[in-house]
């Protein structure tokens, strides 16, 4: 069954004033609350794109791909308002929020970006005329769960500042990478074996899903520098795993 988080379109609404405002006042900016939780919402969001590639792949469900489609359009709603709204907002608070508000802006460009790698699968699931072997299915549901499952660890990561949380993420995506170099070897093997490139599509869906993976060790890394302050990027994946 298709699976979507919601979230409203509406602008976040504002502390209601201890007096009346006057009538051409400018409406209120939503605060570093409303834009972190924003980003959270994202990260829901980007969980359930991922959920929904199984669907997909498994029964070329409607659902599933109109979710994901869905998906993907409420991931760049929610990075044009955190873009539009974080400068005014960072200008009002200490080093600490700003450092988490830029957190939540960096965090919703890589989560927009997965949604955007998700629903490209999608779209090439759904434009495939040929049946998709099952093996490579049940490899490509593989990568799409471990995302997944990722996603869940980062949005709790940043929930609840758990630092562990960006060290298993590090430590999964050597899963999606594994997974999808298998399918690189072994279509790559075929197409010199038979001169054609069948599998040419399926090693595209595969890459967009290592990538999606990517990104989510972007988040990861951000996480790991929101609490301790120090980055990992450019850091050995070994290494900040541990």
């Amino acid at each position: 069954m298709a699976r979507k988080t919601p979230i409203s379109r509406s602008e976040p609404e504002p502390d209601e004033p201890e007096s009346p405002r006057p009538a051409k006042a400018e409406p209120k900016l939503g605060g570093p609350d409303d834009l972190a939780r924003l980003a959270l919402k994202a990260c829901l969001i980007a969980r359930d794109a991922a959920f929904n590639v199984k669907d997909l792949l498994t029964s070329s469900s409607r659902m599933a791909f109109l979710a994901i489609k869905d998906c993907e359009k409420e991931l760049d709603l929610i990075e044009r308002q955190i873009d539009e709204r974080l400068p005014a907002a960072i200008t009002r608070v200490n080093e600490a929020r700003a450092r988490q508000l830029l957190s939540s802006l960096k965090s919703t460009t890589d989560l927009e970006r997965i949604g955007d790698l998700v629903m490209s699968v999608a779209m090439r699931v759904q434009a495939r005329t040929q049946k998709i072997p099952a093996a490579d299915i049940r490899q490509l549901v593989e990568m799409s769960t471990v995302l997944r499952d990722m996603l869940d660890l980062i949005h709790k990561g940043f929930s609840t500042l758990d630092l562990e949380c960006a060290r298993k993420v590090l430590q999964m995506d050597k899963e999606i990478d594994r997974v999808c170099h298998g399918l690189f070897q072994t279509h790559l093997a075929e197409n010199v074996a038979q001169g054609d490139n069948s599998g040419f599509e399926i090693l595209l869906m595969a890459q967009a899903l290592e990538r999606a993976g990517d990104h989510t060790t972007n988040l990861a890394e951000d996480l790991y520098n929101l609490i301790e302050g120090r980055s990992l990027r450019h850091m050995p994946k070994k290494k900040a795993a541990n």
